[in-house]
């Protein structure tokens, strides 16, 4: 290996950015890449990454044969929790982060979208900058498929329709939530037809309402826990 290790964050489509995340990694050097249609993509060695961030994506996490790069990104993500490397999956990241360490995907059993409180049930050094135990914290939601909880993982935080949406297995944390987004993410997302192709009438101008209430507090919190995040990448580096 020659320089600084870097932060890998791995994409599955041009809207759903690091966002939130990449501004919090500050001067920890990172590199974007998407290799979702790659058959067998050249990722680095986890001995070459100082931390490992993988978002979301509308295809499901275990479509391995429609987006054969799927595969090598689980592979990786496995490879990084056996090496204590530093991971955050966010929504789609979550479920394959699930799936890499042995937990089964639940297809469409889980709606949510918009905005909507999660039980925070176990302290965390990158969850707890969103809400301490016992408390609710309202967070951004976009998916309609769950994970169960990975064998030897900590449930993190719960909501009233799915059970697991945060967890924590050693170095990784996964996030089935949409904490990175700020206000002008969020208007792309609602400018995005593959966003908002499948909402029901009203319910974009619903979701902008609430992110003018809840985004102005719930942004500088995520910057906190990606910050608590960019800390552990940092000292790998």
């Amino acid at each position: 290996m020659t320089g600084p290790r870097r932060v890998l964050v791995l994409t599955h489509a041009p809207h759903e950015g690091p966002g939130l995340i990449g501004r919090a990694l500050g001067g920890v050097p990172y590199s974007v890449r998407t290799v979702l249609d790659r058959p067998e993509p050249q990722l680095p060695a986890v001995s070459e990454l100082a931390g490992l961030v993988v978002m979301g994506g509308p295809m499901d996490a275990d479509d391995t044969a429609g987006h054969p790069g799927l595969a090598a990104e689980r592979a990786l993500l496995r490879a990084a929790v056996d090496a204590d490397v530093p991971v955050l999956g966010v929504c789609l990241g979550a479920q394959l982060l699930a799936l890499a360490l042995g937990a089964a995907l639940h297809r469409r059993t889980a709606r949510e979208v918009g905005f909507g409180p999660v039980e925070v049930l176990a302290d965390d050094p990158v969850l707890g900058a969103l809400g301490a135990v016992g408390t609710a914290p309202t967070v951004l939601h976009w998916h309609s498929d769950e994970v169960d909880l990975p064998a030897g993982a900590t449930l993190l935080a719960s909501s009233a329709v799915t059970r697991v949406q945060a967890f924590r297995a050693g170095s990784a944390v996964g996030l089935q939530f949409h904490p990175e987004l700020d206000a002008a993410m969020l208007d792309l997302w609602l400018a995005t037809p593959d966003m908002v192709g499948d909402l029901d009438e009203g319910e974009a101008d619903a979701i902008r309402a609430a992110g003018a209430r809840h985004l102005p507090a719930l942004v500088p919190a995520a910057g906190a826990a990606f910050g608590a995040f960019a800390d552990l990448a940092r000292d790998r580096t």
